[in-house]
């Protein structure tokens, strides 16, 4: 498939412009893995809370965007399957489940689907399309993670919302702001009107 090809096809995402093969596919959800392995490692304790600010949760949802809701899902699936298997590359080097932290990686899987979803749909296409699917994807992670670290770390609703939730709004909202200029803007790139 050409790259007007995909470009004019209701449904592309950004990953659909490179040559489709399984070998791409496989590079695609290796490198989706392994780019959210890497942003886990831009972490910053904040204090007060067992949750660390990270890039991981924005690296999540710009694999889920770009490659779409199946490969998206599957890289953050083989993320979290290495990390629990021992790989140091959840938020500080961390690995395995008994982190209070995992709900985020899972509520992670689901975001990613959901935005590669709503990018094949042209979510990823103006700014304020991207930011509602950047919002969502936010709110999946959320919906997974503070129940689970409240779970985890024996913590009462409202304290896990004021540990897992509050602190991070402020950043969540400049990946959001990141993703709605960097998103749309490669597609204009690559010749989407």
């Amino acid at each position: 498939m050409s790259t007007a090809t995909a470009i004019a096809r209701p449904g592309a995402v950004l990953a659909d412009l490179l040559p489709a093969s399984r070998v791409r596919d496989a590079a695609l959800v290796l490198g989706g893995a392994a780019l959210t392995g890497l942003a886990a490692q831009l972490s910053v304790q904040v204090p007060g809370s067992p949750v660390p600010v990270t890039g991981q949760t924005f690296a999540a949802l710009l694999v889920g965007t770009t490659l779409g809701a199946r490969r998206g899902f599957l890289s953050l699936a083989l993320y979290a399957v290495a990390g629990v298997a021992g790989v140091p590359w959840f938020a500080g080097g961390a690995s395995g489940t008994g982190l209070v932290s995992f709900g985020y990686v899972l509520g992670m899987l689901l975001a990613s689907a959901l935005v590669g979803a709503l990018a094949r749909r042209g979510a990823d296409r103006s700014p304020l399309r991207t930011a509602g699917a950047m919002i969502l994807g936010e709110a999946v992670i959320y919906a997974v993670g503070v129940p689970y670290l409240a779970l985890a770390a024996h913590l009462s609703a409202s304290q896990a919302v004021a540990a897992g939730l509050t602190p991070f709004l402020l950043g969540d909202a400049l990946k959001a702001a990141l993703a709605m200029g960097a998103l749309p803007t490669a597609w204009k790139l690559v010749g989407e009107r």
